[in-house]
């Protein structure tokens, strides 16, 4: 049983995030925190210049932190942005060190954008990572099956000298084992029904286009004006950001609907504002995990999330909509425009006819994730 009592002896562990992203930076620390019985030495890199970081984290490692890879190490826990095929070729003395590999998300499974590269790198050093890993570990079965659908696609196109099997060689040592929620996530909620503000909406997650600006404000568009609503807009932000945030401010302001619109600084304005919103919003293109959600269901809201990506594991039916397939690069505008009905068709019912209670997630909180972690670093 994974809950035996068992005794794990105090390791030396060497912690690698080579795209050191706002959920990738909250993993590590809860690793850190919640496993404080073996120490850990961290390298991180910050989470920019994207086509230099996945190809070059193994130089600027290999190369300017070579005496601490020489180190001795019982274990290298790694995500899967690190180059971990590289580092071991330019530093011998780690091959041996057993290693597992994280991943919060896989190259494979990004929507198309104008702004990617249209290069293999970045799949190439996902796939020779998890080649040079002992252990593979993902946030969600989605990234996970992408991930190996992805390996099996790319190698199905090359043109010789392509080995056989190297999915089901993956696949037979890939684990699932989401990113844990912090305590500080669960927290007492507040009757919001009463207060005669009508519904409130969140949608909390980067302002890139990759979460799905465009299908949020076709959705809000689409929703009755003569609701009462306050629509909380709020998450990171970047130099540029698409251009659909200012027509959906000015869409809110025109409406009266416009709430807290921005990034909040206030680590405690912003789990505020989680326990008074009532339903928390996703129109993304793509989600491994999808812990913005998880964290503001965990502070009480209901879900509205798309009927696919991670989701079709986390939530019931019920609390997805429903949606058109793929990844909405190359879909007719008529698919878009019907997945963003189905969800104002949801908050509209909402709005009318009251909440649903929300679903717990306390089954993602370090308290019931955190053996699972200690038996993967165990074993």
């Amino acid at each position: 049983s994974l809950f035996r009592p068992f005794t794990i002896p105090s390791m030396k562990i060497l912690l690698l995030s080579a795209y050191d992203a706002e959920s990738h930076k909250r993993w590590r620390t809860g690793l850190v925190n919640n496993l404080s019985e073996h120490e850990w030495v961290t390298l991180t890199l910050p989470p920019r210049y994207f086509a230099w970081r996945i190809r070059g984290n193994g130089l600027s490692w290999g190369v300017s932190e070579r005496d601490t890879f020489c180190q001795a190490w019982d274990l290298i826990v790694a995500t899967s942005m690190v180059d971990l095929a590289t580092l071991k070729g330019l530093v011998p003395e780690i091959a041996r060190v057993p290693s597992v590999l994280y991943f919060h998300e896989n190259q494979f499974a990004y929507p198309s954008t104008r702004r990617q590269f249209s290069s293999l790198e970045p799949q190439m050093v996902n796939l020779y990572a998890a080649l040079a890993a002992d252990v593979l570990v993902f946030n969600s079965d989605y990234n996970r099956n992408t991930f190996l659908e992805g390996v099996e696609e790319l190698l199905a196109k090359m043109p010789d000298a392509v080995p056989q099997g190297v999915a089901g060689k993956l696949n037979r040592k890939a684990n699932t084992l989401a990113v844990p929620l912090e305590a500080s996530a669960f927290t007492a909620r507040e009757q919001r029904q009463e207060r005669g503000q009508g519904l409130h909406i969140l949608w909390n997650h980067r302002w890139e286009y990759d979460k799905g600006p465009a299908r949020l404000l076709e959705a809000i568009g689409a929703i009755p004006e003569s609701l009462k609503l306050t629509c909380h807009v709020v998450g990171q932000q970047f130099r540029q950001r698409p251009p659909e945030f200012e027509k959906l401010r000015e869409l809110l302001i025109v409406r009266g609907w416009l709430g807290q619109f921005g990034y909040i600084e206030d680590a405690q304005v912003y789990r505020q504002l989680l326990r008074s919103s009532d339903v928390v919003l996703s129109t993304a293109l793509h989600d491994f995990q999808g812990l913005s959600v998880l964290e503001a269901v965990a502070a009480g809201c209901v879900p509205v999330v798309p009927n696919r990506l991670a989701y079709q594991e986390l939530f019931a039916d019920r609390y997805r909509y429903l949606s058109c397939s793929g990844d909405g690069s190359a879909e007719p505008v008529e698919a878009t425009l019907s997945e963003s009905a189905a969800c104002a068709a949801m908050i509209t019912h909402y709005a009318q006819h009251g909440l649903p209670i929300a679903p717990s997630v306390s089954n993602l909180s370090w308290s019931s994730l955190g053996p699972l972690y200690r038996r993967l670093i165990q074993q």
